[in-house]
């Protein structure tokens, strides 16, 4: 089996890209999703801050971000609001914290480490950068067979404390990020109804 390899977004890449954000996220809305519009702009704005995972010429896997500064007492917000235009239009070369907008898969891809690796290359360009973390709204796809039962913020409290497994959120606690709240109309999801988990990450090297 060929080598994965793990490179930066180039234009080429862009409409593999939108066909596995359609393929990894089937009950979200499509405009909701990074689309050709979307990954051309993060190629222009901030291509080191998208990891482009290949196994040959195919696109297996993606991790994309731009940076921004975040306030932590109003962390309410959406994906579409914080990002800006193409998801990408609020990025700030200066900003404190790298905003992870989106990590994909494909499903026939899974359980063999990639995720892990994108996780790993946030963390070593926000070490490289100098910057104080990650922060994203992370999927609870799990929370759709609860949602009649518990509020989001009772699921993840108990994915957290290990009482529940998310197949998302679990693996992100377990590569270090720490869940700050729940985010109400995060992007239309109808499985989640909107909700996603606030989570951190917070740079061991990171200087005032």
């Amino acid at each position: 089996m060929v080598d994965l390899v793990y490179t930066n977004l180039r234009p080429e890449h862009v409409p593999q890209l939108t066909q596995l954000e359609l393929t990894c996220f089937p009950n979200a809305d499509p405009t909701e999703l990074l689309g050709d519009v979307e990954w051309g702009a993060y190629a222009g704005t901030f291509p080191e801050g998208v990891f482009v995972v290949l196994d040959g010429p195919a696109v297996v896997g993606a991790g994309a971000g731009i940076l921004l500064d975040f306030d932590f007492d109003d962390p309410q917000h959406s994906i579409v609001g914080i990002t800006g235009e193409n998801q990408c239009g609020n990025h700030d070369p200066e900003g404190a914290w790298y905003y992870g907008t989106d990590i994909t898969v494909h499903p026939e891809y899974r359980r063999r480490g990639i995720g892990r690796r994108l996780y790993d290359m946030r963390k070593e360009l926000v070490q490289r950068l100098g910057k104080r973390g990650i922060i994203a709204g992370g999927h609870i796809p799990g929370f759709a067979e609860h949602k009649a039962t518990m509020s989001a913020a009772d699921y993840v409290g108990k994915v957290v404390a290990g009482e529940l497994y998310d197949s998302t959120l679990s693996f992100q606690i377990e590569n270090g990020f720490e869940v700050r709240g729940v985010l109400a109309d995060y992007m239309h999801d109808e499985g989640t109804d909107g909700w996603s988990a606030l989570i951190v990450w917070e740079n061991p090297q990171y200087e005032q």
